[in-house]
């Protein structure tokens, strides 16, 4: 079993993704409401080894060497991945010792303010970053930011990476409603973006369980008018985009182990995690399936949100 490295997970933008974890549960230099991990344990943008570069590297050439290759190997899982100061070594290595594959980087984009970070993962293919507000005031509110983080040096330093990176650059930005949904927000939001000029925009929002509760989706209308309104050719709505069973990934016999499991309690996601030792990433691509399906629904209880037999 590895310890770093999870998967691979059929992904909705990236095809069978081989996710690699750099920080543990839950480091983050954000704490944002909508976080289907949870919320952030260590709020933080100290960088350090978190996780151990030559532990990482192992795992990689074990699996990498014996199995069959991944559309992409993406740094991303717990938290947020250029934490880790040895992200450019592991992201080297990679393209040194396997230089076919394809490498992509999701982040919240914090951290690329400091141009020693961005230098360190020119050499990735695509970085999907995320852009939720463009105002202090709805960034606090949204994102729950470390305390010395403000949006204009985030917007500034996409703006700056976009001018460096030769690769594709996949911006999200979530939708929420009663938090950045509003008119003046998102007309800000389109000024930012047609600063920064990535490739592409990606429009998503909620479809797991936030880190807080009371949360709601917005809904495809809602999604379709910001589209609309942001008015950025290249603008793309992922939400609601659930995995399919055809996909080569799917695994029939871990879909039974969950409704097993949830058959005799209810489980949260920490549960279902420690039961089943499945990665966030990969347990949600099920559940996203059994809730589409109506065969499992949810509750909100004192440890969180709960999962249920329909």
């Amino acid at each position: 079993m590895f310890n770093y490295i999870f998967g691979p997970v059929p992904s909705r933008r990236l095809g069978m993704s081989l996710g690699v974890d750099l920080v543990p549960r839950k480091v983050c230099s954000l704490d944002c409401v909508y976080c289907e991990v949870g919320i952030t344990t260590k709020l933080t943008t100290e960088r350090m080894e978190y996780v151990p570069y030559e532990k990482v590297v192992k795992e990689l050439s074990e699996y990498l060497d014996h199995s069959p290759a991944p559309d992409f190997i993406t740094f991303s899982g717990y938290g947020e991945p250029l934490l880790n100061s040895r992200i450019g070594d592991v992201l080297k290595f990679i393209k040194e010792n396997y230089p076919r594959l394809k490498v992509a980087i999701l982040t919240n984009g914090t951290l690329l303010s400091d141009k020693n970070i961005r230098a360190e993962i020119m050499q990735a293919d695509l970085v999907l970053p995320s852009i939720d507000a463009a105002t202090d005031k709805v960034f606090k509110k949204l994102n729950r930011p470390e305390k010395h983080l403000k949006v204009k040096k985030h917007i500034q330093g996409l703006i700056d990476f976009r001018k460096e990176f030769k690769g594709e650059i996949c911006l999200e930005v979530f939708i929420l409603p009663g938090y950045n949904d509003h008119n003046e927000e998102v007309s800000e939001l389109k000024k930012a973006i047609r600063e920064i000029q990535p490739t592409f925009v990606h429009l998503n929002t909620l479809d797991r369980p936030g880190a807080i509760e009371g949360l709601h989706p917005a809904t495809k209308e809602q999604l379709e008018d910001i589209k609309n309104k942001i008015d950025f050719e290249n603008t793309l709505i992922v939400a609601a985009a659930h995995s399919s069973k055809k996909n080569k990934a799917y695994r029939a016999d871990k879909e039974s182990a969950i409704l097993e499991t949830i058959s005799r309690r209810p489980c949260t996601i920490p549960d279902l995690r420690n039961i089943m030792s499945l990665h966030i990433n990969e347990l949600n691509k099920y559940l996203d399936i059994l809730e589409a399906e109506g065969k499992i629904t949810t509750e909100f209880g004192e440890r969180g949100m709960f999962y249920r037999l329909k």
